[in-house]
């Protein structure tokens, strides 16, 4: 059976995501294999990482990225922030990801009844924008939930696509990979109900 531990020597950026992908549906059907989560790999990883995949995620305590795709220490390279907001640090983190350790994937991943896109709804529904450091994630989620209601799709399916797009967009090293089809830039939504991740968005730069 293929398993996670294939990502380490995936031939494409596409290889890997189809990697995860199974790895996802292996996690929501049950059978999931666990692997890289010994004390040999933890020893081996002490002397570097190298792992296939960026993703960044929300910081929600139900979205446990290496475990929805049945993945383990050293697979992937994981940046979380409320709603998956991408900031000035968030994407000097990607930029490191691609150019520091070579990651042949970066992925944006958002998820259902996620708190800081209840937020942003929430503020454009009642025009009261919250005080304090919560309306910096309610201003970047807004653009996702208009798009959505134009669209008529899920909030977070557009809010995956439109993270995904920004990164594919807006990071130098990211840019460039795209280019040279060195790495692929991936949107998807998690689905708390059932455990599956549905794409939303790729660019493999064909």
């Amino acid at each position: 059976m293929t398993t996670a531990t294939d990502l380490q020597t995936a031939a494409t950026p596409r290889e890997v995501w189809e990697l995860l992908k199974a790895g996802n549906e292996r996690f929501a059907t049950g059978n999931t294999a666990d692997p890289h989560r010994d004390p040999e790999t933890r020893q081996q990883l002490t002397a570097g990482q190298n792992p296939a995949v960026c993703v960044v995620g929300c910081s929600d305590s139900r979205v446990p990225v290496e475990l929805l795709f049945d993945a383990g220490f050293g697979d992937i390279f994981v940046i979380r922030t409320a709603g998956g907001c991408v900031d000035s640090a968030v994407a000097a983190s990607v930029e490191f990801a691609v150019e520091g350790l070579g990651v042949d994937l970066v992925l944006f991943l958002s998820h259902e009844t996620c708190g800081a896109v209840g937020a942003a709804v929430g503020a454009l529904e009642s025009g009261e924008i919250p005080a304090g450091l919560t309306r910096l994630f309610v201003e970047k989620i807004a653009p996702s939930v208009a798009e959505a209601r134009t669209r008529g799709e899920q909030i977070e399916q557009a809010h995956a696509r439109n993270g995904a797009e920004h990164l594919a967009a807006r990071i130098p090293s990211v840019v460039a990979g795209l280019e040279e089809k060195k790495i692929g830039v991936v949107g998807a939504r998690y689905r708390l109900s059932d455990g599956r991740v549905e794409t939303t968005y790729e660019n493999f730069g064909d």
